[in-house]
């Protein structure tokens, strides 16, 4: 769906209820009574789709320094589902048309960008622009002037900001940060990370360019920054290739997207992303040894095993909670995000590099 027609339809939507069962100005919020909520972040979701429904909220459920507090949607029908799920006060519903209004609510604390990918800069900034700590689904945005923009805002508006980069949060990923420090199979020589699954959906907004949609933007990050975190590295140049196998229906988006990023020290990370093929692994190669997951981001758990035998999986219940309860503690506590905006717009940067390489058929320094 075009960004145009996702906002009209939305609108449309709206207008065609009463105001009494959607009301553009709501009656004073309240703290939400189901839930011990003083000393708790609460959050208000944009956007109602399947992440919000199935991951998040749930996983707001779950976290101790944070709590559902809100929602912003555009599709009115959604409302009373939640509102019964969750005990969300009318005061603390909205819609794309006020949200704006969270300005003056003292119960939403953090407002997180849940959209479609080419809709995140504007309803970040709008976020930013109310006052309230902004947190916003990878991938960040479209382009790296539109991440600037983001960061600009929530820099002008003095709040935090962070992206859902929710593996940096984990504990296994975190430790393979820590054994290519610490160097425990000597100096790393090769990385491979490899994130995709196979998809028969069509009409959907990931596969419309306008919207952000494309394999790369939605599961490549995950390789590119898997890549990055794990060797505390920026990539200096990329070789990508772009493939398809059904081009009857990624008219306008990359369906498989293979590249090769080089780094400072000349490591080569192998990297893959597709929509066509299903992958899921993180592989990290070093002069006496390697350690790898597979899967390496999926929501069930992550496995993993070293070539000295040792093997590890999740070490935490819900992986976007414990990424949630980090970022509610660093507002809390006032201390700096684990993944702030400018994470988001490195890989953004990869991101744009991949596809120059892909589109001229060359290597492309970034």
């Amino acid at each position: 769906m075009k960004r145009r027609n996702f906002l009209h339809n939305t609108m449309l939507s709206t207008s065609a209820l009463t105001l009494a069962s959607f009301p553009l100005i709501w009656p004073t919020s309240k703290k939400n009574p189901k839930h011990n909520n003083e000393d708790k972040v609460g959050v208000a979701l944009v956007g109602l789709g399947g992440y919000s429904k199935n991951q998040l909220a749930p996983a707001l459920e779950q976290t101790e320094h944070c709590y559902l507090a809100g929602i912003v949607t555009g599709s009115p029908e959604k409302i009373p589902e939640w509102q019964k799920k969750y005990n969300i006060p009318d005061g603390n519903v909205y819609n794309y048309e006020n949200m704006d209004d969270i300005a003056n609510n003292d119960d939403i604390d953090v407002i997180y960008i849940v959209l479609p990918s080419g809709m995140h800069a504007e309803y970040a900034i709008k976020a930013a622009n109310t006052g309230k700590h902004v947190w916003c689904e990878k991938p960040m945005a479209k382009t790296v002037e539109e991440c600037q923009s983001i960061i600009d805002a929530c820099n002008k508006n003095n709040v935090k900001l962070t992206i859902g980069y929710r593996m940096q949060h984990e504990p296994n990923t975190q430790n393979f940060k820590k054994w290519v420090e610490e160097r425990k199979f000597g100096e790393v020589k090769m990385i491979e990370a490899m994130a995709g699954f196979y998809s028969s959906r069509t009409g959907h907004w990931r596969l419309d360019k306008e919207m952000g949609g494309g394999a790369l933007y939605d599961m490549g990050v995950y390789s590119i920054n898997a890549a990055r975190y794990v060797l505390q590295q920026e990539p200096i140049s990329v070789m990508a290739y772009e493939s398809t196998t059904r081009p009857e229906i990624f008219t306008e988006v990359d369906e498989t997207m293979n590249f090769i990023l080089e780094f400072p020290d000349g490591v080569m990370a192998n990297c893959a992303t597709s929509f066509g093929i299903n992958m899921n692994r993180l592989i990290v190669t070093a002069q006496d040894g390697h350690f790898r997951m597979e899967p390496f981001q999926s929501y069930n758990g992550l496995k993993g095993f070293s070539s000295d035998g040792s093997q590890f999986s999740d070490k935490i219940k819900n992986q976007q909670a414990k990424q949630m309860d980090n970022d509610a503690l660093a507002i809390k506590e006032n201390k700096e995000v684990l993944v702030p905006g400018e994470e988001g717009l490195k890989d953004i940067k990869v991101v744009e590099a991949i596809f120059k390489s892909a589109e001229e058929g060359r290597r492309v320094k970034i």
